[in-house]
């Protein structure tokens, strides 16, 4: 099939397009949100970059949807409507804002475009209404059982820390600092010590790598800290497995799920948390044996092959469904915002 989608998510569309089909890619010449492209990403040849305003509209299968303005942009680009005459999925990559439990998704109640939750606490935690929704969960490319641990110290990836606060845990990093000196990774990491007040000498802001090297220098700490409070299953903490990583982690969102009892520690006990770091970076043996075991968990959850098996399957089903509504007349509640909508 010939795929279109947008570059929204980086390392979700890593994975995404090292299937078996053909994956357009909008460009534009000042990049941004809506024209990425490759953005200089080493994917196979069968992502071609393209240009909406001369695409042939015929010649694109189906529309990989992930914000709700792409619906009514692939309309009036290429005049055909994602869900009515253009195979369309949502993917939904995020935990609701705003008034949990009670958050209505987008795209709730309409019945032309599914909804592909990416971890079952989102597809939990939204209100879908009466949308056909699912759950594909994550899949990685491993890169490798590169785990060393040789450094007594926690490594934690995030990014934006001091923007986003208390969404990601950059509040309890100080308990972690006490514990063993922090190396975080991460877009704009400059000036999370000053944000924090921990001590220069206890913290160490990386910054953004290259992939590869995130990997060797991530894998060098002893121990993986997952701090985060209300964030979808961050593929880092997925990647920090695969390493061969021991992992602490607070128990919110999707965490309980992907990370099992032997391979740390998962708690909303923060002493618990702290006190679990602090034995595995005193006993490289341990964390040696935990991290073995969450590399064997996320190979078996989160392996790419699994990830791209259940796309295929949902796209098979995808093109084989009417390109209509499963009403009568087409749907036209997919171009209503949620709030606005209303259910028959």
């Amino acid at each position: 099939m010939r795929i279109l989608l947008w570059h929204v998510h980086g390392s979700w569309t890593d994975a995404f397009v090292r299937g078996r089909h053909e994956y357009l890619l909008p460009v534009l010449p000042e990049g941004g949100a809506w024209g990425l492209g490759r953005a200089g990403r080493d994917w196979p040849p069968s992502v071609r970059e393209v240009d909406l305003a001369t695409l042939d509209a015929d010649a694109v299968d189906a529309v990989v949807l992930q914000r709700p303005e792409e619906v009514t942009e692939v309309s009036r680009l290429l005049g055909r409507t994602p869900g009515r005459d253009l195979p369309a999925v949502y993917v939904e990559h995020n935990t609701p804002k705003g008034n949990f439990p009670n958050t209505r998704h987008p795209l709730a109640d309409q019945d032309s475009i599914p909804v592909v939750h990416v971890t079952h606490f989102n597809r939990l935690a939204w209100d879908n209404g009466s949308a056909p929704a699912t759950v594909i969960e994550h899949g990685i490319p491993d890169p490798g059982h590169l785990y060393t641990g040789e450094l007594a110290e926690l490594g934690v990836v995030v990014n934006e820390p001091v923007r986003r606060g208390r969404v990601t845990g950059t509040d309890l990093l100080p308990a972690f600092a006490s514990v063993a000196p922090l190396q975080v990774f991460g877009m704009k990491t400059d000036g999370l010590a000053a944000a924090t007040g921990i001590d220069a000498s206890r913290l160490a802001a990386r910054g953004d790598l290259k992939t590869q090297e995130l990997h060797r220098e991530l894998a060098r700490c002893r121990v993986y800290v997952h701090p985060m409070r209300w964030t979808s299953l961050g593929l880092s903490l997925l990647e920090a497995m695969h390493l061969g990583m021991p992992v602490v982690a607070l128990a919110t969102t999707e965490a309980p799920r992907a990370v099992p009892p032997e391979a740390g520690a998962v708690s909303t006990d923060i002493d618990e948390l702290l006190r679990c770091g602090q034995r595995l970076v005193a006993n490289p043996d341990e964390a040696r044996r935990r991290g073995a075991a969450a590399r064997e968990a996320a190979l078996e959850r989160y392996n790419l092959g699994t990830f791209q098996d259940r796309w295929d399957e949902l796209l098979a089903d995808l093109r084989s469904r009417p390109r209509h509504s499963v009403n009568e007349h087409p749907d036209e509640r997919i171009l209503v915002p949620a709030p606005e909508r209303k259910t028959p």
